[in-house]
């Protein structure tokens, strides 16, 4: 082959990946912003609330405060036996001036709190990505065909045997046995369990299943 077509053909394979990736990568951060949107809409339905109490906190000292000098008059011309070292002044407003100070700081702990919440739960997400990208991306055509073939069987009919996944793949069950164990060697997520000590049943992970759908697994590994 001519060195300078097949250049040109690697050059524009290697446009064409670039361009997948930066799709992909416009996908994930419009993605990664609605999620932020999310996130700032609970935070902001959080401080509403917070400063919905805290106001009717206000209400009502104010009101407990106004009757308070009242009380007092009446309490000294019975003679009480009260404390008069401050000649009947209410202490209310020192305690509500607390009172304010400790809700603010508990409001911008809280909302520090979930700022950072937020921020971990987005790198996370992305870090998750990256495992999944970076784990299937090893796989062989043909063990990516037998995961595929399985996760579409356990998303239609539930766990499967290896029978059916050999009747579905023209392949025989010694064969699908040891392309499930290298999968599983590999990392990948897929889940067997004996039934009645006898059968063995197939399955994909529902941890995998509830971070990332067959489609956005095929969008990583294609990237």
């Amino acid at each position: 082959m001519d060195p300078i077509k097949d250049s040109f053909n690697k050059v524009k394979e290697d446009m064409n990946s670039l361009k997948q990736e930066i799709n992909f990568l416009r996908e994930s951060l419009s993605e990664t912003r609605g999620q932020i949107k999310d996130i700032c809409e609970i935070l902001n339905k959080i401080i509403e609330k917070q400063a919905s109490t805290h106001s009717l906190l206000n209400q009502t000292l104010s009101t407990h405060s106004s009757t308070l000098p009242q009380e007092i008059g009446g309490l000294k011309s019975q003679n009480l036996a009260i404390s008069t070292g401050n000649e009947g002044v209410p202490t209310d407003r020192q305690t509500n001036q607390q009172t304010d100070k400790q809700t603010q700081k508990q409001e911008k702990i809280q909302e520090r709190f979930s700022v950072d919440n937020a921020a971990r739960i987005l790198e996370s997400l992305d870090s998750i990505k990256k495992e999944i990208r970076f784990k299937f991306k090893r796989l062989t055509e043909q063990e990516w065909l037998i995961f595929s073939t399985l996760y579409q069987l356990d998303e239609q009919y539930g766990p499967t045997e290896y029978k059916t996944l050999s009747e579905r793949l023209k392949l025989t069950e010694s064969s699908i046995r040891d392309y499930i164990r290298r999968l599983i060697k590999k990392g990948i997520p897929v889940e067997k369990t004996k039934i009645n000590n006898k059968t063995i049943q197939l399955s994909i992970s529902q941890n995998l299943k509830k971070i990332a759908s067959l489609s956005t697994i095929i969008q990583l590994r294609d990237l």
